[in-house]
């Protein structure tokens, strides 16, 4: 939520196209007895419906471009290379998930793979709103 409003201040800032994302994690599909077609439909689904009532919430805050796009695949690699490339992206704003040592080591870090391969710049998300409007101020 935090990321998302930073986002929607910087694309009204620089009167620019944001582009909101969701990649559902096709390992959650792998095994036969969790792969049931319906559940992907219902991920799909909640997914896009999620990423509509944030860009309504960003065109009513004056966005004058929002795009949404719902992918498939690892979340890593598709947020780090394939959505930039098609959608023409130079900012990446990922929020800060909060994993510890050990949990970055067993599933890794899609923000830190993010900042190692993706085409553009990357900002992580970690501080709270107070400090969108406070930029350059003291």
């Amino acid at each position: 939520e935090v990321a998302f409003q930073k986002a929607v201040n910087v694309a009204l800032r620089n009167e620019g196209k944001l582009v909101l994302a969701h990649v559902i994690d096709t390992r959650a599909f792998q095994t036969v007895a969790s792969f049931d077609g319906t559940l992907a439909e219902q991920a799909q689904e909640l997914a896009q419906q999620t990423l509509n009532d944030y860009k309504n919430q960003a065109l009513g805050m004056g966005v004058s471009e929002v795009v949404t796009v719902v992918e498939y695949g690892s979340p890593k690699s598709v947020l780090a290379r394939q959505i930039p490339v098609e959608q023409q992206v130079d900012l990446i704003m990922l929020g800060a998930t909060g994993l510890n040592a050990i949990e970055r080591l067993l599933v890794g870090s899609v923000s830190e793979y993010v900042i190692r391969h993706a085409p553009c710049d990357v900002l992580i998300v970690r501080t709270e709103l107070d400090n969108v409007t406070g930029i350059g101020k003291k």
